[in-house]
């Protein structure tokens, strides 16, 4: 009897030791924004509007879309808060730039009107860290392309 319960208490501690291993190996190591990469992003893309007379409004979000950052110029127009944040926010959680659902939508896709929270016009991209989206950038306020062009900028500094 002694031996069969002993041989249960050492199989009881060595499940307790080998438990906390197994956890830990399925966590991942993931990025993630940082405050001071967000102020990064909104300081490089606000340079790049300044720089072309770009009145607009420059939102940055995490992989869920919720807004860690916020900048709207000044003349931006109040339509372009909503605008960039949903541009930022269809980037994050889809994964692609915002773009490809405008096109789709040109392409006479209207089935992805349908899609909740997405917003079908180019602005927006994902920021993209070792095959995962750690955030996105989405921008309002110029034409679909000159937006663009201020959220790469907002990525690239962070990208280099």
């Amino acid at each position: 009897m002694i031996p069969r319960r002993l041989s249960h208490a050492l199989l009881f501690g060595a499940l307790l030791l080998a438990a906390p291993r197994a956890a830990a190996a399925q966590l991942a190591n993931a990025k993630a924004l940082t405050a001071d990469a967000v102020k990064a992003v909104l300081t490089a893309a606000e340079a790049k509007a300044r720089a072309n007379s770009w009145n607009v409004s420059i939102a940055v979000v995490d992989p869920a879309g919720d807004l860690l950052g916020f900048l709207k110029l000044d003349g931006a127009a109040t339509g372009t808060v909503q605008i960039a944040q949903g541009k930022a926010r269809t980037s994050a959680r889809f994964g692609r730039p915002s773009k490809v659902y405008a096109d789709r939508i040109t392409e006479n896709q209207l089935n992805f009107l349908s899609v909740d929270g997405v917003v079908a016009l180019q602005g927006g991209l994902p920021i993209i860290v070792d095959g995962r989206v750690i955030g996105a950038v989405g921008v309002s306020g110029v034409t679909s392309q000159q937006d663009e062009e201020v959220a790469a900028a907002g990525i690239a500094a962070i990208k280099q």
